[in-house]
């Protein structure tokens, strides 16, 4: 609402000198145009914080968004957000990359687009690789920390990502964009708008085709990209359908780089295809495993305005996905296989007994997601008040093919599946929020939601039990109930004041399930978020602090056991919890130069943890216990700044980003650690005064100016030999200094 009251007199101002009737006629339509975005925004709108909600959020608009957006997926997008950490497989941010907020990953980040769930419905997470270059049909984020609103999907267990994708242009254009750097990275994009036809219609298309190596080795990526959306406007209306998706091909990485490897073959090196890995580094072959996948979104939009106060939004959808990894496995055990090991001739005359064997292996996914979602705003002067309704199903089969390289006494059909199960999942939920003021400036804020899943699993697994494929058969059923209640006081109008206190549930997901037997079986967690916020603006300056306590019950960690299947085992620990601040401010040092500034900080802690150790002496795991540890992969700093020059059609962005120590495992040790890590980017815009067409812009950016060797994520653990640790670390390197240079011409 601030932007409108600032850019209508400014919009008045620049038309004094025009007719009267020329005058009205630009009236209505900018009436017009800002009614009917605000009927785009209420698909969102009802799992969105607004200006009034005592939680902790950033919005990210278009013309920031684009700014960064020069190839990257969208976490790197968002890394001038508080308590925001970004990491790439790749080392390169396109590809394999993956977000942390607060340090919960990406299954506890609940995703929408339009209000519809983008989780994984099994196992909870987000794959941006399966949505190339999606950022540039994206109008705005808004990124909320901790429980926030009530949302549709998966839980949001420490944060929610509302997406919303463009709306319409009022006028017809269209655009090229060509972006290319280091790394062979290659991205080009074509789109086009009718603008209104009639008044009443429009219609838009984006198609683009992005391109890299990646740092890594045998890490890049190729992914071909759509966006198209139809639409009709109506006086209180607005009707949308869209169609969006990608298909990629990434080479796989994420097995990461230890220490040794490094040391022998360097520090872009990848483990995957490596065929013959015992021969010495100037010998190695490999092949390129990849991982294939095609997800294709499809959206039916409905907002109608039933009165001055009351606007109801339907949406129905359907999500396609498909695809495929492939990959060379050396020296595969036969036990894990469900195959008895064999003797084998050898050249020499003498026989040797072969328990390990190289195989290729394909791995499928072939699902359907759909859904319907309603949602009913009403709008008083003192009540805004806000219900929905989900439905949404999942079908999912995995099943898997394999072929031996190495010569076997078994007859093992490659055209056979080894394994194939069927995943159900139904999701239902509704809520009901109001932000009602009790007096001038004071407002009470409610939300209450009911959640209820149904998952269920059968058929085989790829894991072997007894010498046969594990049998899946599995039902499980969650109720859960996630209230939510807050004030928030403007005292002043530059002033004002929030607290909240929200529940959230979350249920195991699938691989809590599959890589253990029932026995194992874990229960729900249980997430109690508490919020207090101060914020301040004026035309200069603008800041934000907020604290929080993140309580949890029944948290899910591992705990270094192995399932009888072989499966890594996690438990619910009864006491944990994140502690932190967060604060955002932006001042205008100068009319051209602004310094925008990000920081987290935080204690994450586990009250009391048992960690199973194995004793390679004796085979056997030893418990091991912690008390007030560190939360893994939860760095207690982030601290993201941003200075910005602009001087006529000219940009100029210096930014960086501080990441704490982040632990690998739930132990604390420095020894399995990432350490810290500060690296600088460097962006460049530049608009061209060209008349011939309607924009011309040119984007350079320079990341990790100053060449610094760092790794952003990994895993590690250890065993016990003679009473000693014996620590494995793997890490995922990051790209040195490299370039991306990009332009994009408007008709």
């Amino acid at each position: 609402m601030m932007k409108r009251k600032l850019i209508l007199p400014v919009v008045a101002l620049s038309l004094t000198g025009l007719p009267s009737h020329s005058l009205h006629a630009i009236g209505l339509s900018l009436q017009d145009s800002i009614k009917t975005h605000r009927l785009e925004e209420v698909q969102v709108t009802a799992t969105r914080a607004s200006a009034k909600t005592p939680m902790s959020y950033t919005n990210v608009g278009k013309v920031q968004l684009q700014k960064s957006n020069l190839g990257m997926d969208i976490p790197y997008l968002l890394l001038q957000t508080p308590s925001v950490v970004a990491t790439s497989e790749p080392g390169f941010g396109i590809g394999y990359t993956y977000i942390r907020v607060r340090g919960v990953d990406a299954a506890g980040i609940n995703v929408m687009t339009n209000g519809v769930p983008l989780n994984d419905s099994e196992s909870q997470g987000v794959f941006w690789a399966n949505m190339p270059n999606f950022s540039s049909s994206v109008q705005d984020a808004q990124l909320q920390r901790g429980v926030g609103t009530s949302s549709n999907g998966s839980a949001a267990f420490g944060a929610s990502l509302n997406l919303r994708t463009d709306n319409f242009s009022l006028t017809p254009q269209a655009s090229i964009s060509v972006l290319g750097g280091s790394f062979h990275t290659l991205r080009r994009e074509v789109s086009a708008s009718t603008g209104r036809i009639a008044g009443r219609w429009a219609l838009e298309a984006r198609v683009g085709r992005t391109a890299t190596d990646g740092y890594v080795d045998r890490s890049g990526t190729k992914g071909d990209s759509y966006f198209l959306q139809a639409g009709y406007f109506g006086e209180r209306s607005v009707f949308k359908l869209l169609a969006f998706g990608g298909k990629q091909r990434t080479g796989i990485a994420w097995n990461g780089l230890s220490p040794e490897e490094e040391a022998k073959y360097g520090r872009t090196y990848n483990s995957a295809g490596h065929v013959n890995p015992s021969a010495p580094a100037s010998e190695a072959r490999y092949r390129e495993n990849t991982d294939n996948y095609e997800q294709r979104h499809y959206q039916a939009q409905l907002t109608q305005q039933l009165s001055d106060r009351l606007t109801l939004s339907l949406t129905a959808h359907y999500t396609k996905g498909y695809g495929y990894y492939d990959e060379y496995r050396s020296q595969e055990k036969l036990s894990k296989l469900g195959l008895a090991s064999f003797s084998q001739t050898q050249p020499d005359g003498s026989t040797k007994k072969i328990k390990k064997i190289d195989l290729l292996q394909a791995k499928y996914l072939d699902n359907d997601f759909g859904g319907l979602i309603a949602g009913l705003e009403y709008k008083a002067p003192r009540l805004e008040l806000t219900a929905g309704l989900s439905g949404n199903h999942f079908v999912n089969d995995h099943y898997g093919y394999r072929s031996p390289i190495t010569s076997t006494p078994y007859s093992l059909d490659p055209s056979q599946r080894y394994y194939d199960n069927r995943a159900h999942k139904t999701d239902l939920s509704g809520f009901v929020k109001a932000s009602y003021e009790l007096l001038s400036g004071l407002s009470l804020f409610a939300d209450l939601q009911y959640r209820f899943i149904d998952y269920r699993i059968s058929g085989t697994n790829d894991r072997v039990e007894q010498g046969k494929p594990q049998e899946l058969s599995l039902r499980k059923r969650f109720n859960f109930f996630n209230p939510k209640a807050g004030l928030f006081y403007q005292f002043a109008p530059q002033h004002h004041l929030y607290a909240s206190v929200a529940v959230a549930h979350r249920e195991p997901n699938r691989d809590n399930y599959t890589k253990v037997t029932p026995k194992d079986y874990p229960s729900a967690e249980r997430l109690t978020d508490w919020e207090l916020g101060y914020g301040y603006r004026s035309e200069r300056f603008t800041a934000g602090i907020n604290v929080y306590y993140m309580r949890y019950k029944d948290q899910l960690v591992k705990n270094g056991k192995k399932s009888d299947v072989g499966g890594d085992l996690s438990e619910n620990v009864a006491k944990s919890y994140r502690a932190g601040v967060e604060l955002s401010s932006s001042l205008l040092l100068l009319p051209s130069l602004r310094w925008d500034l990000a920081l987290g900080m935080s204690r994450n802690r586990i009250a009391d943890y048992t960690l199973y150790v194995e004793d390679y002496d004796s085979g056997k795991f030893v418990a091991k216990q912690y008390q007030d540890t560190e939360i893994a992969y939860s760095p207690s700093a982030t601290v993201s700044n941003t200075l910005t020059l602009t001087l006529g059609r000219f940009e100029a962005a210096l930014s960086s980003q501080f990441v704490g120590r982040q632990y690998l495992d739930n132990t604390t040790s420095q020894t399995r650690s990432i350490p810290s890590y500060h690296v600088e980017h460097l962006r460049f815009g530049y608009e061209l005064p060209v008349s011939f067409v309607k924009g011309w812009s040119l984007s350079l950016q320079l990341s990790n100016l100053l060449d610094r060797r760092y790794v952003s994520g990994g895993w590690g653990g250890f065993g016990l030999s003679g009473g000693q640790e014996s620590s494995w670390l793997v890490f995922y390197p990051q790209a040195g200094r490299h370039l991306l240079l990009g332009t994009t011409i408007t008709l």
